[in-house]
């Protein structure tokens, strides 16, 4: 007979990090398996980077049209994962009732706000290898520190994130889809990603300037192609959006 052991049951729920890691783990999985995501977030980007840089459509002034893209379409590969594919996909998982299953489960808010982020990190280094290499064989030869470029990835992936989950924890999904995309062409054009901003009018410049995607463009511009030290204003544009929109997405993201 044994002697010492207990099998009184102990139901409880795992620990925080465990669950937001098996969250993230499907998130990945279901992003990588989704082909409107995968145009979204890698072929869009990588299109753009080969088209623009192997034809002189745009008058991007002195330097190789490779070096002034490539940081761009790295911004634009983060927003496109953060910001437009998290809240369209989140959104329809409000609509479908997956997110209305999720909380019934232990998983907070936070955590699941937290799951989502990191799931958008994993996606962003596959994003980062590969158009880092489809950058390398046009021609691209960054400079900097890949410390103050990772820096700067992460503060906007914070920052577009917050933005996605905001959206999609208020909108109705066809709202969000349509919103989603809008901004994602909007700030495509505006956002200093495929031309520079100083084509605008003087007096739309300085506002241009304060929008996140433009800040993450100039920051990785100025690291990853002018060797510069990581940018001051550029930290403090995406730390400020990054601070606004997590802090409001946590207080109302709505399950259903």
């Amino acid at each position: 007979m044994l002697t010492g052991l207990d099998f009184t049951p102990a139901p409880k729920a795992a620990p925080l990090h465990r669950m937001v890691t098996a969250q993230a783990g499907a998130e990945v999985r279901a992003t990588l398996r989704n082909g409107e995501q995968l145009l979204l977030t890698m072929i869009i980007p990588i299109l753009l980077l080969a088209g623009f840089s192997a034809m002189p459509l745009l008058d991007l002034g002195a330097g190789r049209r490779v070096d002034f893209l490539a940081p761009g379409v790295l911004a634009l590969a983060i927003m496109s994962t953060a910001f437009t594919g998290q809240a369209i996909a989140t959104g329809f998982e409000r609509r479908y009732g997956v997110l209305k299953r999720l909380g019934a489960t232990p998983l907070s808010r936070t955590g699941l706000l937290l799951a989502k982020t990191l799931a958008v990190i994993v996606v962003e280094v596959i994003q980062v290898a590969v158009i880092t290499g489809v950058g390398l064989a046009l021609g691209w030869r960054p400079q900097g520190s890949p410390l103050a470029a990772l820096v700067l990835i992460l503060l906007g992936t914070a920052a577009f994130s917050g933005l996605g989950l905001l959206m999609a924890g208020t909108l109705r999904a066809e709202a969000t889809l349509a919103g989603a995309n809008l901004v994602y062409l909007v700030l495509l054009g505006c956002g200093g990603v495929i031309f520079p901003l100083t084509v605008f009018p003087a007096a739309v410049e300085p506002v241009l300037e304060l929008l996140p995607i433009a800040a993450l463009t100039g920051g990785l511009r100025a690291v990853l192609t002018a060797g510069a030290a990581l940018p001051v204003s550029s930290v403090a544009i995406l730390a400020g959006w990054a601070a606004v929109s997590l802090l409001l997405a946590a207080r109302t993201f709505r399950w259903e």
